[in-house]
């Protein structure tokens, strides 16, 4: 059943379908949000139909096609100016679609994984961000927008075979900080959220799954991976209320102190 959440928002919201993206879109129609899932539609629809079957009374989840590789800005303009015409307008953006490829060393990375890499990342944020904010803009209804990445992003938790997603996750750490600059006047707010690891994401996953359950109880201070389904929709919905309008260019860590002991945690796995 719908919640009644002042944070009840409408909110264009994109996603690969993973299990972290799954999560916050059924915690955000629980809680009263308006929804435009935007990405692949084929690997959305699922993400639609749980929470039609799940949630007595949840708004209708509208889906829109967007090609994240796409290599032109009009694409992304189009899609969000559809999105746009769904809701009406948008209270806030949540950019929750990355891509991190597989665990392997930087001389192994092929050009096209790059590319890729880059372009859904770092690409198709910048123009997601642009086309929200002109709408935002014009509108004068100000609004939040969000980026979420893992913690890998970070400069203090890197580790092995991922070079080219924590270097394009870094940069969404400068895009935060530099659009919140430009876009305060409009009264436009923009932050990022930097999760925690989760079991099935690339990094426990390449350490293998049972020694990761294992040797996390010793080289975390809360002693587990993130949990996508509890840990994370409730910062989402922070940001996309009007409890943060005074956080703007911020990135919040919810990782349970994994950050605070990478070089640790490499060590333990």
């Amino acid at each position: 059943m719908v919640e009644n959440h002042p944070t009840a928002k409408k909110v264009l919201m994109t996603s690969n379908g993973d299990q972290v993206s799954r999560s916050i879109a059924f915690h955000l129609a629980k809680h009263g949000c308006k929804l435009v899932l935007m990405g692949d539609e084929d690997s959305l629809k699922s993400i639609v139909d749980m929470i039609r079957d799940s949630i007595e009374g949840a708004f209708p989840v509208e889906l829109v096609a967007l090609d994240m590789e796409a290599d032109s800005q009009d694409a992304f303009d189009a899609a969000v100016q559809k999105a746009w015409t769904c809701l009406g307008n948008f209270d806030a953006f949540l950019n929750s679609y990355t891509y991190q490829g597989k665990i392997q060393d930087i001389l192994q990375v092929s050009q096209h994984e790059f590319k890729r890499i880059t372009k859904i990342n770092l690409t198709a944020p910048w123009f997601l961000l642009k086309a929200v904010a002109k709408r935002m803009k014009d509108h004068r209804s100000g609004g939040s927008i969000v980026f979420m990445a893992t913690i890998a992003s970070g400069e203090r938790v890197l580790y092995p075979g991922a070079d080219a997603y924590t270097t394009t996750s870094a940069a969404i750490h400068q895009l935060v900080r530099a659009s919140a600059m430009s876009l305060g006047k409009h009264k436009i707010r923009v932050n990022m959220i930097s999760r925690g690891l989760h079991l099935d994401d690339e990094y426990p996953a390449s350490v293998g799954r049972d020694r990761a359950q294992k040797l996390v109880k010793d080289a975390a201070p809360l002693g587990q991976w993130l949990n996508p389904d509890t840990d994370l929709y409730s910062t989402v919905l922070y940001f996309i209320s009007d409890g943060s309008r005074f956080m703007t260019g911020t990135t919040v860590l919810v990782d349970g102190g994994q950050s605070l002991t990478r070089p640790r945690l490499k060590s333990y796995m």
